[in-house]
């Protein structure tokens, strides 16, 4: 990723493209600085995923200022955050829909043989070890328990559909 934003900026500069050259450099420099951060830590410095969540930091960011700037008023500002916004959303990886979430979500707990809510994290863990960076991971939670609530219903109504059948 890291090479496409490099590769981006350059033609950016060749073009002339003063917001984009700038958009670009901010991205670069917010990812040096996390590399920064990660080694005084000890690590060896930020992996894609990382990236993905400065890059996902930065566009919520703008989100904000956009709408500040259009609440004073102040509208060519806040198209001009817009602007960044979709630059930085360029170098994200393609959000999986609603559907393809759910589908997998479903996939996922049949897979694990998920029983109870007591299993989300083990489902979430192995979503986002799958779909790191592709996967609205607030929804897919939603998803999980939603299936999850479901079946322990449908477990315990069966159970007790065939105890209500039996005293009959």
């Amino acid at each position: 990723m890291r090479e496409r934003i490099n590769t981006a900026l350059k033609l950016a500069q060749d073009a002339s493209d003063k917001r984009r050259c700038a958009t670009l450099r901010l991205v670069q420099t917010a990812v040096k600085d996390r590399e920064t951060a990660a080694r005084e830590h000890g690590k060896d410095g930020v992996d894609e995923n990382e990236v993905i969540d400065i890059l996902r930091k930065m566009i919520r960011q703008r989100e904000t200022s956009a709408e500040e700037f259009e609440t004073s008023g102040q509208l060519d500002l806040a198209e001009q955050e817009r602007a960044e916004q979709e630059i930085i959303r360029e170098f994200l990886p393609v959000q999986l829909s609603d559907e393809e979430t759910r589908a997998l979500c479903e996939a996922t707990v049949k897979e694990i043989d998920a029983q109870g809510l007591r299993d989300i994290g083990r489902c979430m863990s192995e979503l986002k070890s799958r779909y790191s960076g592709q996967m609205d991971f607030v929804q897919a939670s939603c998803f999980v328990k939603d299936m999850l609530r479901a079946d322990a219903n449908g477990n315990s109504q069966s159970k007790n559909g065939a105890e209500d059948t039996s005293q009959t």
